[in-house]
């Protein structure tokens, strides 16, 4: 039961943690363009200059 009272506090802990970086991640705009850099890959980077 000891094992428990530690436990759980940890997983939530560590469940909070996770929510917050994703909703900074969200609020910073990490997912704005997921498009933009899988087309970005395959522009030949001379057709730019």
């Amino acid at each position: 039961m000891n094992t428990l009272g530690i436990l759980i506090p940890i997983a939530l802990g560590a469940g909070l943690l996770a929510l917050i970086a994703f909703l900074w991640s969200v609020r910073s705009g990490q997912y704005d363009d997921l498009e933009g850099a899988a087309q970005r890959i395959l522009l030949d980077e001379e057709d730019e200059r």
